[in-house]
């Protein structure tokens, strides 16, 4: 009852247009409301550290010691949202870790849309399933390193497709383009394979390696590749196909034409005996298919061997063709072509490749975009 008087006072002394005063009320409020806020910001934080930790768990053999992933760096992975800053930021951040072992930029699944971004040595770009990274093209891009620097590729897409790369100039000490998609197992079950490429107008050097490489990691698939107008100078190897038993996987349809080499020690080169692995679980059995392939109007100067090509026992190299190629080899060249275990087609090939490309039997129609080539050249 004397609560109630009391209520009942305080109302007749309010005056008229005035609202009583609930500023300890307010208080309460707030802190409420800033404690719940806390307790979501910290179940938030605590699902992203396990989300991170989830993505960690997964890493490939060979993981670098420290690892961030892009959310970190504010990416959105809804395919609109343009990261470009963010993945620039993240690969700023990750150098900081290139004397302590490298890093691992992990991106979730997700379709991450970016511009172009510069990536940094002693880094690992791990894509989780289901993971894309968008970029309408590579173009107008300069990479250069050492010489003499250990294993530095230039431009390496894997598991890709869709890809352009114009208008660019790469100098390395290993691959400068590098086509790949998964190794051995891990590339097998990911299943995800690299096609769709568009090479074109692109200047290239590698000292040690192959200016354009496919594999040897390409368990999961490389086709439907195209390649013109290319400069490759002053380089070990110019256009290399490497394999290995144990990858499974296969390249096939791919077509590199309108290529300049310049003083090469290896033209071309097809290997299936790249026999890394990342680690002892790899079965054997698993064989590569490497058919259609299709090389035309390429000239060489100052080339030591125009090619060496090695197949695998049990699954050799198909259907690879060469028209309309020259190269002037250099004075101290001691062979022009080896060749083993491979078979295809060639025509106005100088100098005369080995017998397994010139077979009688054989003709342009094996070959991947030749005869369509052949028939427009003729008309």
């Amino acid at each position: 009852m004397e609560g109630g008087g009391d209520e009942k006072r305080a109302r007749q002394h309010q005056q008229p247009g005035k609202r009583p005063m609930c500023g300890a009320g307010r208080g309460v409020g707030r802190r409420v409301t800033v404690a719940v806020a806390l307790v979501l910001a910290a179940a938030a934080l605590g699902s992203a550290r396990g989300e991170l930790r989830r993505l960690r768990d997964q890493a490939p053999p060979g993981s670098r010691p420290h690892s961030v992933t892009i959310t970190e760096f504010g990416a959105v992975g809804d395919g609109k949202t343009l990261n470009t800053v963010p993945f620039q930021n993240a690969v700023f951040y990750v150098r900081s870790f290139a004397d302590k072992g490298g890093a691992q930029l992990y991106v979730p699944k997700g379709r991450w849309l970016t511009g172009s971004f510069n990536l940094t040595s002693h880094l690992t770009l791990y894509l989780e399933k289901g993971a894309v990274i968008i970029g309408a093209k590579v173009h107008n891009v300069t990479i250069e390193t050492s010489p003499d620097a250990p294993l530095t590729d230039g431009i390496v897409p894997d598991s890709c497709s869709n890809v352009c790369i114009e208008d660019s100039t790469i100098s390395v000490s290993h691959d400068a383009i590098s086509l790949k998609s998964g190794w051995d197992k891990y590339g097998i079950s990911f299943g995800r394979p690299t096609s769709d490429i568009h090479i074109s107008r692109v200047n290239l050097l590698s000292s040690s390696g192959a200016a354009l490489s496919f594999g040897s990691e390409m368990s999961g698939g490389i086709s439907d590749i195209h390649v013109n107008h290319l400069r490759i100078h002053d380089s070990y190897k110019g256009i290399s196909f490497k394999t290995s038993p144990g990858r499974g996987g296969y390249i096939e349809e791919v077509a590199i034409s309108d290529v300049q080499m310049e003083d090469v020690h290896v033209g071309i080169e097809f290997t299936g005996n790249c026999s890394s692995h990342p680690d002892d679980s790899f079965d054997p059995s698993e064989l590569p298919v490497i058919n259609q392939i299709t090389m035309k109007n390429l000239v060489g100067t100052n080339i030591s061997v125009a090619g060496v090509l090695s197949g695998i026992d049990g699954a050799p190299f198909t259907a690879i063709c060469l028209s309309n190629l020259n190269f002037s080899m250099a004075a101290d060249s001691a062979s022009s072509w080896s060749c083993s275990k491979v078979s295809g087609y060639s025509e106005m090939v100088f100098p005369e490749p080995c017998t397994e490309l010139r077979d009688p039997s054989s003709s342009s129609s094996i070959c991947f975009s030749l005869a369509s080539y052949s028939a427009i050249a003729i008309a």
